[in-house]
């Protein structure tokens, strides 16, 4: 029958309803004449009052329809439908009272009589309606799970969640709403309301955490706290990491404001809860200075720092922003993202997208000339510690090559503020990678020390005047970039385990990548020239540990020598070719704090132009020729702390030699 009601045209639903409330509105009149003269003497609607059971539909209805009573969807029924009818209700109660007494005063009618249809109106009308909702969703004790008579047992996933207040209770009524979830309990800190019931669930404290699980059966607790800090959320999680549930949240507050998502939005643990880390409100002047109304151009705009510091950007209303990019699918799609972006906000700027590679010197000159570029944030770098160590002579070419292309390009164009972003690989590199970023960052601190350098190139013949301000940011690993361990860690633990680790002991700095990002473009405003920025990471992370609160929070149990029946396994596979146990931030202790908390500037030594330019033009002539144990000498003597631990492999080289094919770079 439900199914069959729900399937009936709206039309038909609507004339259904309404012809239920004519019945209703007469059923009200007749039960408020018996409350008030009794049931001995009940009263003939067809007799001496038939004119007021006529009319009492004839003022109703009309009512009902002005406020919206039949277009209500009896599934979604709600609050703000019971006070519409209330309204309606009484409104048709003193136009029947207007009714009986001006136009019909020589009619006796108990003057109790009117008080008598309203209320039984109100209960009639309303209480159908609440009775229909129950009906349509198929759960008769949405509001009575606490009373252990009522208990179901249904296959529903059982859920409890975390925070009474308002979000908590739109997710109750969201999850009610989809049914694959069902809600078994409230927890929650405040004294106040534990133990006591809010939309029908027992509300828990924190310590019973335990007696919820073996009362109610829960497997999964949801997060319904989007405006707690990220510290609070830590203690919370780390809290609830003993008990054999997965913790999933809903979205944060300002997501939630803006609209993108909504209450019934579930999502996992984010791993930035784990740290505890409450990001730093972005400081406005620092934020725009070399942003609002100038030319902003971004090389690897389609990565994955890149991408979020052109989404940031495009906040503080740069005239142009171009987009610089050699993969013409990450071009596209950040593109496409921007263009929604610019659209959606009512802002009013140039987006170019440019393909080209870093290491064209000549494509970058046209473009920073053709737009008049103001700042370069220059992210583009290949930064795969295994792949590059590999790939020896690419790394190379586009980290050192390429940055040089970029910084000189930027220097003839007249741009007036360039950035860097490092990495804290680039501090005693032990791994090609690091090393070539290094290398990057002395770039262009040597440049930044010439007023007129004479610049690296057969074609340059003549020092070229140098008014741009080099500035590098360093920091360590962002969460969600590719290549982060958290997606991994998650495939692992969906897929049954093993989890990997390459050594027990492995540590790494973590920060979110709209954090950092904000954290660069504000560090890139305070450089003097030469400067090295050192973004505050917080205390490194033990990757294993980190991989254990994933498998708990996952509700699972992590499988080990002292407990074998555990779920997910982790397995240490050893530090990959180039691999450090930990990351470090400095090269030397000479650093000092700037007006951002958050940022470091630190003074570290370089060589001189001249001198530089004469060691790349060596390690560059030592890639075209092939000869990698040169190349390694070179980045030795050249990169401070840099010591390999093996031989240099190109794997292209490599191969040729067992070969015996010839060739070159």
């Amino acid at each position: 029958m439900r199914e069959r009601l729900l399937g009936l045209p709206r039309s038909y639903k609507r004339f259904l309803q309404l012809l239920i409330d004519v019945v209703l509105v007469w059923g009200a009149l007749w039960l408020a004449f018996v409350v008030r003269l009794g049931i001995e003497r009940p009263v003939n609607p067809f007799g001496d009052y038939a004119w007021l059971f006529m009319a009492a539909p004839v003022i109703t209805v009309p009512i009902f329809v002005r406020f919206g009573l039949y277009r209500a969807v009896m599934r979604y029924f709600g609050n703000d439908a019971l006070l519409s009818i209330f309204k309606a209700v009484t409104l048709s109660a003193l136009l029947l009272t207007v009714y009986v007494y001006l136009y019909r005063p020589d009619v006796l009618v108990p003057r109790s009589l009117i008080i008598n249809y309203w209320w039984l109106s109100l209960l009639m009308v309303g209480g159908l309606r609440l009775f229909m909702r129950q009906y349509f969703l198929g759960d008769w004790f949405l509001a009575g799970q606490y009373v252990p008579f009522l208990r179901q047992d249904d296959e529903a996933l059982k859920v409890a969640v975390y925070g009474g207040g308002a979000a908590g209770n739109q997710l109750v009524a969201a999850l009610r709403m989809g049914k694959a979830m069902r809600p078994v309990a409230f927890i929650d800190d405040d004294a106040g309301i534990a133990n006591r019931v809010i939309a029908g669930l027992k509300v828990y404290p924190f310590a019973d955490v335990a007696q919820l699980i073996e009362d109610t059966g829960a497997t999964e607790v949801l997060l319904a706290i989007p405006s707690v800090s990220r510290a609070r959320r830590r203690d919370i999680l780390m809290a609830l990491e003993s008990y054999p549930v997965h913790v999933r949240t809903i979205p944060g507050f300002m997501d939630l404001a803006s609209g993108r998502v909504s209450v019934s939005d579930l999502q996992e643990v984010d791993i930035i809860d784990l740290l505890g880390r409450d990001t730093v409100v972005a400081q406005q002047t620092l934020f725009e200075c070399c942003i609002r109304g100038q030319v902003v151009m971004v090389t690897g705009a389609g990565g994955s720092i890149g991408s979020e510091l052109c989404r940031q950007i495009l906040t503080s209303k740069p005239t142009v922003l171009v987009l610089f990019e050699h993969s013409e699918f990450n071009l596209y799609s950040i593109q496409g993202e921007l263009e929604k972006l610019i659209h959606s906000e009512g802002l009013s700027l140039e987006l170019v997208p440019i393909l080209g590679s870093i290491r064209n010197s000549e494509r970058l000159l046209d473009v920073m000339r053709t737009w008049r570029v103001n700042t370069v944030y220059h992210a583009a770098a290949y930064k795969h510690v295994p792949i590059v160590e590999h790939n020896v002579a690419e790394g190379v070419l586009n980290n050192v090559l390429g940055t040089l292309q970029t910084a000189q390009a930027a220097v003839q164009a007249g741009v007036k503020h360039f950035v860097l972003i490092s990495t804290d690989k680039a501090v005693r590199p032990t791994n090609v990678m690091g090393c070539t970023k290094r290398l990057a960052e002395m770039t262009l601190q040597a440049l930044s020390c010439e007023s007129q350098p004479l610049l690296l190139g057969e074609h340059f013949t003549a020092p070229c005047a140098n008014t741009t301000r080099f500035t590098m940011v360093r920091f360590g690993n962002v969460l969600g970039s590719s290549g982060s361990v958290i997606p991994l860690f998650r495939e692992q633990i969906k897929s049954g385990g093993p989890i990997t680790v390459t050594h027990p002991n492995m540590t790494r700095y973590f920060m979110t990548i709209p954090e950092a990002a904000q954290l660069v473009i504000q560090a890139g405003s305070m450089g003097l020239g030469g400067d090295v920025f050192v973004l505050d990471m917080g205390p490194p992370v033990r990757i294993a540990d980190l991989a254990e609160k994933m498998v708990h929070l996952s509700g699972l149990s992590v499988r080990s020598k002292e407990r074998p029946g555990g779920d997910i396994a982790i397995e240490f596979t050893g530090l990959r070719r180039g691999e450090k146990l930990y990351e470090e931030l400095l090269i030397g202790d000479n650093v000092r704090p700037t007006e951002h908390p958050m940022i470091m500037r630190a003074n570290e030594e370089h060589l001189p132009w001249e001198g530089f330019k004469l060691a790349i033009s060596a390690l560059l002539k030592a890639v075209a020729e092939g000869d990698y144990g040169r190349v390694r000498t070179l980045l030795c003597e050249t990169v401070n702390g840099y010591a390999p631990e093996c031989q240099i492999v190109d794997l292209i080289h490599q191969r040729r030699q067992i070969s015996g094919c010839p060739g070159g770079v």
